[in-house]
């Protein structure tokens, strides 16, 4: 690996390969293998952004092991979905961690993100959907997007969604977090000419299904513009909006 690296950069230095074309070489080249991991060290090269760490499932110390080995990076590290005994855990190696118990997020920033123009809107039907909202906007801190939180605004009360209209209508891009039978989404999709990302969440009674509900109805909105993430998945959601307000 390392002799394939200083090839192709006494390529570039002689003049016999193009700085675009080794560009487009190391994007394809390291990872670091930890034996039950394969850590991405490159993603940054390739699409713009470090390997983000799903913590769920992971024992403590294989998340350590992770997140020393991307920290050698210098590169902004995102634990989604963690706990507090992780958070812990993580403390020990970057002082610097921040944990935030309801987004289930563990945010270690080593550098600046280039700002994204304007901002991306997060608009949640309800209190119970705030885990997905801080999920979603821990993400886009971290990733340099401005991100502006409408709560509580479902369609029970829709008068509550319009007295937000206009500074929704502002953003780049439209985050929508509904449960119960997912409506939102599709009104907001009939107001706004931005990009709109429909997060169903898990929030509902026995036939919402643990967020199927909501994910149906939001795949099949009549509202053009609508697109959707799996339940629950702020992060895909604000990574995507993220990308949205860059282009």
């Amino acid at each position: 690996m390392k002799q394939a690296i200083e090839t192709l950069l006494r390529g570039v230095k002689e003049g016999k390969v193009a700085v675009d074309e080794a560009m487009n070489a190391l994007a394809m080249l390291p990872f670091n293998d930890l034996g039950f991991a394969k850590i991405d060290t490159h993603r940054a090269l390739r699409t713009g952004y470090p390997e983000v760490i799903y913590g769920e499932g992971k024992s403590v110390d294989q998340l350590l092991a992770i997140t020393a080995n991307i920290l050698k990076t210098g590169e902004n590290i995102l634990i989604t979905r963690s706990n507090e005994a992780a958070y812990e855990a993580v403390r020990s190696l970057a002082a610097n961690a921040v944990f935030n118990p309801l987004a289930r997020t563990i945010v270690i920033k080593m550098r600046e993100c280039p700002a994204a123009d304007g901002f991306v809107a997060i608009v949640a039907a309800g209190t119970s959907d705030l885990g997905v909202v801080e999920e979603a906007y821990e993400t886009l801190q971290i990733l340099g997007c401005a991100a502006k939180k409408i709560v509580d605004v479902g369609v029970a009360g829709i008068h509550r969604l319009f007295a937000h209209i206009d500074e929704i209508r502002a953003a780049k891009a439209v985050i929508v977090v509904a449960g119960m039978e997912g409506a939102l989404a599709s009104v907001v999709g009939g107001l706004v000419d931005k990009p709109v990302i429909a997060v169903p969440t898990s929030v509902g009674y026995g036939a919402s299904f643990h967020g199927l509900s909501a994910l149906l109805s939001m795949l099949n909105s009549c509202a053009a513009g609508v697109s959707v993430v799996n339940i629950d998945n702020g992060f895909g959601a604000a990574y995507c909006a993220n990308k949205i307000s860059r282009a």
